[in-house]
């Protein structure tokens, strides 16, 4: 009896993954730094490439083992694993740094996602590459990227900004700093700061587009999208859990005075006609045509009369 079509396809995804997973096994890992992105929730989203690293290295580091060691166990990895994180940082750097010396691969990973988001690895990245040994990306989740895809917010230009400061006041400062990025943010929050910081943008940044992404990629996962007022009422009522991820929309474009206009507008009305000049401006400073048109009327009256 043969196999459905949908069985079969399965069998042929199985063995492709399976093959390809057993090709980068086979490989000895190269000596260097190989930086290692885990999944941020669903086992599921590791890619091949982690897994053979995570086998093959001579070395494995973790922010914390424990955390670490359910990823292992799932795909029966069974490896010594380190701890390197803020605390131990600056110790363990000189033990790995004596490792890639000898020539030793060292894998590096974090509790979820990629390495250096938000944690110290930078640090090593750096000691590491002013040695003069190899660092390698092997990319995959991230959780400020996987809330960016789902937001609906502007993706064309983005800044992480890590976590906001604890405290009212500092929190309201570096949210003022950030406040004319022409650029989607991107927030990591705890739960139990979530509200606190709604409100704060609420407050500096006024009716600007809100997403917030919580559990991403786990079963519990969901995005709600608003204004900061209403969503830290949201976050206020339902005392959300889990892991999340705030991004706010870019400011809109600053508005044009007539003053602005009629400058932009001005030495183009020896150049062509008004019509084209004002639907130049117009583009320009994203406001209607009929305005910039009304005042190259008023501008043309002025060059028109006699002196």
């Amino acid at each position: 009896m043969k196999p459905r079509s949908g069985e079969a396809d399965t069998a042929a995804i199985v063995a492709r993954a399976a093959g390809e997973l057993e090709r980068l096994l086979a490989r000895p890992l190269a000596p260097g730094l190989h930086v290692v992105a885990t999944p941020i929730g669903n086992l599921g989203d590791v890619t091949l490439r982690a897994l053979a690293a995570l086998a093959r290295a001579d070395v494995l580091y973790c922010e914390d083992t424990r955390h670490s060691r359910t990823l292992l166990a799932h795909y029966g990895i069974s490896r010594p694993a380190r701890a390197y994180h803020e605390h131990n940082a600056e110790r363990e750097r000189e033990h790995i740094l004596a490792e890639l010396g000898a020539g030793k691969s060292v894998a590096l990973i974090s509790d979820a996602g990629t390495p250096l988001v938000s944690d110290p690895g930078y640090k090593l990245v750096r000691a590491v590459l002013d040695a003069g040994h190899a660092v390698t990306a092997l990319p995959g989740a991230s959780a400020a990227l996987a809330a960016l895809a789902v937001a609906g917010l502007a993706t064309d230009t983005f800044l992480f900004a890590g976590f906001l400061p604890v405290k009212h006041g500092a929190r309201q400062s570096r949210l003022a700093e950030l406040k004319a990025t022409p650029a989607t943010l991107i927030f990591f929050e705890a739960p139990s700061r979530v509200a606190a910081s709604l409100q704060d943008m609420a407050e500096v940044y006024g009716g600007r587009e809100v997403a917030v992404a919580r559990e991403l990629t786990k079963l519990h996962e969901s995005v709600v999208r608003g204004s900061p007022a209403d969503l830290a009422k949201w976050a206020a009522t339902s005392a959300p859990k889990g892991e999340f991820v705030i991004l706010v929309g870019p400011p809109g474009p600053p508005t044009a005075t007539d003053e602005d206009l009629a400058s932009a507008l001005e030495p183009l009305l020896s150049e062509m006609s008004l019509a084209e000049a004002a639907r130049r401006v117009a583009e320009t400073f994203a406001v209607p045509k009929a305005r910039v048109y009304d005042i190259g009327l008023m501008l043309k009256g002025r060059m028109d009369r006699p002196t």
